[in-house]
């Protein structure tokens, strides 16, 4: 009965593939455009406006896709369907919470150099904080082990700049993304 049970953890263990491709196209695309559009200023004055909304829609939808495959895969109620309530909301409140201190630091007169940082980094963080704590709930250390990469992609990225951001974000982040996708099957067979 143990060995079943087991084996039935195993084989309902929840898949983080298709999240990880899209982030990881949404990273090397989103933020590698963004790199293309923005090297080479001198000074820097930071993206096009309609880009990077373009950029954040595209995010916004694959998230939505994802809150409703794991809604799929977690069930309607109980402890499950609550922990996914949970991950949401934290993400919502993290890039929430991203917006506002944007506007706070404009407000308080930032340079649009240092927004510049701020705008590449912060969701990469926040998908960071995301991925190193939901994965606390289910004990999913490689999950965590993304979690804690991405934040260090975005503390570390940081130093490159309001243009290098950009590029470390596209490879460090969305190369990261890609493999986690590929070696994930394997992760969940051994």
């Amino acid at each position: 009965m143990q060995e079943a049970g087991e084996r039935a953890r195993h084989e309902f263990r929840r898949s983080h593939r298709a999240s990880f491709v899209t982030w990881g196209v949404l990273l090397l695309l989103g933020y590698g455009s963004t790199w293309l559009l923005v090297r080479g200023q001198h000074p820097f004055h930071g993206i096009n406006p309609g880009a990077f909304a373009a950029v954040t829609l595209l995010a916004a939808g694959s998230a939505l896709a994802n809150v409703a495959q794991a809604r799929s895969e977690s069930g309607v109620a109980g402890l499950s369907a609550l922990r996914q309530r949970i991950r949401w909301l934290s993400l919502i409140a993290g890039l929430a919470g991203m917006f506002a201190l944007e506007g706070a630091l404009a407000h308080a007169g930032a340079s649009r150099t240092v927004l510049g940082v701020f705008e590449a980094a912060t969701p990469i963080l926040v998908a960071g904080l995301f991925y190193l704590t939901s994965s606390a709930l289910w004990v999913d250390w490689p999950v965590s082990g993304l979690g804690l990469w991405l934040i260090a992609v975005a503390a570390g990225g940081a130093y490159a700049g309001p243009v290098g951001i950009w590029a470390v974000g596209a490879l460090a982040g969305g190369l990261a993304f890609l493999v986690m996708a590929g070696v994930e099957p394997w992760l969940r067979r051994a």
